[in-house]
């Protein structure tokens, strides 16, 4: 298990993060360009070496109901590599994290392209935009109806 001083070093290295003093020695690291409302990356690494890293938009780690992994046992390679993940998905977009671009084709050859974006998700006619749809399914439920199939 790594230290208290040899996880903050990690965490440290992360000049995209701002340290902040907490009680009973405790720290918090906050990511101010996080383009959500969560910006505390690092909450309570404490001097036992106990902490948690906000992993609630990764898929690959078991976090707990507030998206906190503990990282009590990491080793540094592992707690490098989940802070950078942290970092890297507070500052993506749901499109950029999960982007789609798909073709749609009808019985006439006509195309539409079905694009996430920002706001949601839009269905393009060339540089027309056709419609626009809160989710995937809602989108593709109108390019079914109007006899549309993505290749």
């Amino acid at each position: 298990m790594l230290t208290f001083e040899e996880k903050l070093a990690i965490i440290e290295e992360f000049k995209q993060l701002e340290k902040r003093e907490v009680s009973l020695g405790r720290v918090n690291f906050h990511f101010e360009d996080s383009l959500y409302d969560k910006k505390n990356v690092v909450y309570h690494l404490h001097p036992n070496g106990n902490g948690f890293v906000y992993a609630g938009e990764l898929e690959d780690y078991s976090a707990d109901d507030r998206g906190m992994v503990n990282i009590r046992d990491f080793e540094a390679d592992e707690l490098h590599a989940l802070v950078e993940a942290a970092i890297d998905s507070l500052a993506a977009t749901p499109a950029e994290k999960n982007p789609v671009l798909e073709e749609w084709l009808n019985n006439d050859d006509q195309s539409l392209v079905l694009m996430r974006e920002e706001d949601g998700y839009n269905v393009y006619a060339d540089e027309d935009l056709e419609g626009t749809f809160n989710s995937y399914k809602e989108a593709a439920n109108f390019l079914e109806q109007e006899g549309f199939s993505r290749i």
